[in-house]
């Protein structure tokens, strides 16, 4: 692939659960059968796209033209990718053969693949140079489905953090839309940063915990129906599937 169609060097495609610019890598194979709701592949990796300066040092030592890969930052406890002996710092440069340019294709490679297939990786190793690393894909934990449904509507939500009152502290009652992803659906449809969750697809919100549970429900395949509370008001909103034309 051309630097011209490739991503921003050192961007991250997307960023699930924390602003630390990260990516949580747990990807979509689709769905149960006779259950609209996703069922998502997981090797359970945080990643990175390269810089420009580790692309350049990349191509001198291993000879790869343009320099190209996703970066492990982070290998979760007790998932696939741990198991499977995936380290931090390791550089993903192929998917069953197939070149690994940034976390987009990554990300794209994984969600053609589904959840318990054996697949092959080849990874760059600082000091062991390039190794071949199977890995059995898992199933993305409950918990984390929302985050990454939301994401593929557009945009994120975050836990409410404690706030201090009165010598103690309480959670925050505000539920509220942390980022909106340019160009995305939910930004065509009017959602904003900062709008408090309602309701959604008609199901009341009152905790992150009903919010959770709500969006892990979400079918990819159709709309999704939001209420949210901005400033006095309480704006009707409805984002379109990622899978609807």
């Amino acid at each position: 692939m051309s630097p011209a169609g490739r991503r921003r060097p050192g961007a991250c495609f997307l960023a699930i659960l924390s602003g630390i610019g990260l990516v949580l890598l747990s990807v979509a194979p689709g769905s149960t059968q006779g259950d609209a709701s996703p069922r998502w592949g997981w090797l359970g990796v945080r990643i990175r796209d390269l810089s420009e300066q580790e692309m350049e040092e990349i191509s001198r030592r291993h000879g790869i033209r343009e320099g190209f890969g996703a970066v492990i930052v982070e290998v979760l406890k007790e998932t696939p990718a741990e198991v499977s002996g995936l380290q931090a710092g390791d550089l993903v440069v192929a998917f069953l053969e197939r070149p690994v340019v940034d976390t987009r294709s990554l990300q794209r490679y994984v969600a053609s693949s589904g959840v318990g297939e054996t697949v092959a990786l080849t990874v760059l190793r600082r000091d062991e140079g390039r190794r071949r690393v199977s890995v059995r894909l898992g199933l993305m934990p409950d918990a984390v489905v929302a985050e990454r449904v939301a994401a593929e509507f557009g945009f994120l939500v975050r836990e409410p953090e404690a706030q201090p009152e009165l010598g103690g502290a309480r959670p925050s009652a505000s539920l509220a839309v942390t980022a909106v992803f340019p160009g995305s659906r939910a930004q065509a449809a009017g959602l904003r940063v900062g709008d408090i969750l309602v309701e959604v697809n008609g199901r009341p919100v009152l905790t992150f915990g009903a919010v959770r549970e709500a969006l892990a429900a979400v079918s990819l395949e159709g709309p999704l129906a939001l209420r949210v509370r901005r400033d006095a008001e309480q704006v009707p909103l409805v984002i379109r599937g990622p899978r609807s034309p």
